[in-house]
């Protein structure tokens, strides 16, 4: 008896000790687990590209007697927003945007618990690709590609919060809503950061990110005006999100959106 008694208590003890083990293991990987940090590489691979290649549209058009142009910073931007959607936006859904993550999470499309580890990655790849062009660029040919106000703050402020709530709000339209054209979502948001950037780089830089002028701002330690990045792409595109999804809502069944869903699954369909 009193060795039986002695096997259970073992016993209890070790199974005891397996599942305090179990639950700590499922607690750190609640919030550490492999598909999330290919999320949060997917997320810094993407951004880093991002700011090197439209950064690097900016320092090459300053040192080389505008040859790049207006427009053609405006085509890499877009360019490179719509080939980077498409390389990881199923992986990471292609953030690369502190403002379009918090945005997302406002409104219950994107977890809280990660916000934190993606705003932190997007903001230090956007520092490393800003270091990188730091180091390609030097002496004479060191340009700042940040983002500073060319008139008022009050002026940057707007049109800031205009273009970031036109880009969350075709966001919303394309990549969130089962009823739109998924498939060429990646394109309509390059086509609108390709616009807004076109529109609004001689005013603000056109930043649309707070990560695009942070890298910049810290490496070159140039602040001016940065409080206007920070804050009012958030709020724009905190509004943009919240505006279409107002506007999201509709009385047709799941079935009935699903089967108006897009053209391109009727063609399939219709191929089949």
């Amino acid at each position: 008896m009193a060795e039986n008694s002695e096997r259970n208590a073992t016993h209890d003890v070790v199974l005891n000790l397996n599942n305090v083990s179990s639950r700590s293991t499922q607690n750190s990987t609640t919030f550490i687990s492999l598909p999330f940090l290919q999320k949060l590489v997917a997320e810094a691979v993407g951004t880093y590209f991002l700011i090197f290649a439209g950064c690097c549209s900016v320092v090459v058009n300053k040192n080389n007697n505008n040859v790049v142009t207006l427009p053609g910073i405006s085509i890499v931007w877009g360019v490179v927003v719509t080939v980077l959607a498409y390389s990881v936006g199923h992986i990471s859904g292609a953030h690369f945007n502190p403002a379009v993550t918090i945005a997302l999470a406002t409104t219950k499309r994107f977890p809280w618990k990660q916000v934190p580890a993606y705003v932190v990655t997007q903001v230090l790849a956007s520092t490393l690709a800003s270091g990188t062009l730091r180091l390609m660029f030097s002496g004479k040919e060191n340009q700042f590609p940040g983002t500073l106000p060319a008139g008022s703050n009050l002026q940057a402020f707007v049109m800031e919060f205009i273009i970031t709530f036109h880009l969350m709000f075709v966001i919303s339209g394309v990549v969130t809503d089962d009823r739109a054209i998924g498939a060429l979502g990646g394109i309509a948001v390059g086509l609108t950061v390709l616009l807004n950037v076109m529109i609004a780089a001689p005013i603000t830089g056109a930043s649309l990110n707070p990560a695009r002028s942070l890298g910049p701002a810290f490496v070159h330690n140039e602040y001016r005006g940065i409080w206007v990045y920070l804050v009012a792409p958030t709020l724009g595109a905190i509004a943009g999100a919240w505006v279409y999804n107002i506007m999201r809502y509709t009385d047709k069944s799941l079935s009935d959106i699903t089967k108006s869903a897009s053209f391109l699954k009727k063609e399939r369909h219709e191929g089949d």
